[in-house]
């Protein structure tokens, strides 16, 4: 079984936007909504596409599996089949042998920047930069099948 080790991270200021090496636009849609065992989901970043499923549990860990598919396909069940959409910008920045991937959400998820860093194991220490905020990790709402069925900007902010 693939298995994703992933912590998520809310991002404190704009320190972090002079670390980035590299930057890449993503859209991204669910084929079901949330509250199933799955989250299935179509990506399109530049000219690659990928399928992927991932178990639907809250937490650092949990099963997960990526296809390559033809970029026209992906195009096809983005237009048609998805419950929901996110378009992102993904930006990356290297710390050691580790690297943390920056969501910077737009459409309707726009205002909203989570940090992710993937670990080789649920224990592994790393070291956490002076622009990490929260962590949320926890928290289904920012996890990205959940902006996709009720965005950001829908929030109740005052919360």
């Amino acid at each position: 079984m693939a298995l994703e080790i992933e912590r998520k991270f809310l991002i404190v200021g704009t320190d972090w936007r002079s670390q980035v090496c590299r930057s890449q636009v993503m859209r991204q849609g669910y084929l079901a909504d949330t509250g199933g065992r799955a989250s299935i989901r179509v990506r399109v970043d530049g000219s690659a596409a990928q399928l992927n499923i991932k178990a639907a549990v809250i937490g650092c860990q949990r099963a997960e599996y990526e296809y390559e598919i033809p970029i026209d396909e992906a195009e096809q069940i983005l237009a048609d089949l998805c419950v929901g959409q996110i378009e992102k910008t993904r930006h990356y920045i290297l710390q050691g042998d580790l690297t943390w991937e920056i969501d910077e959400f737009q459409g309707n998820n726009e205002g909203l920047i989570v940090a992710e860093i993937e670990l080789l194991h649920s224990q592994q220490k790393f070291a956490k930069p002076p622009w990490l905020g929260a962590e949320v990790t926890q928290e289904q709402r920012y996890y990205n099948h959940a902006l996709a069925i009720k965005p950001y900007r829908s929030w109740d902010h005052a919360s």
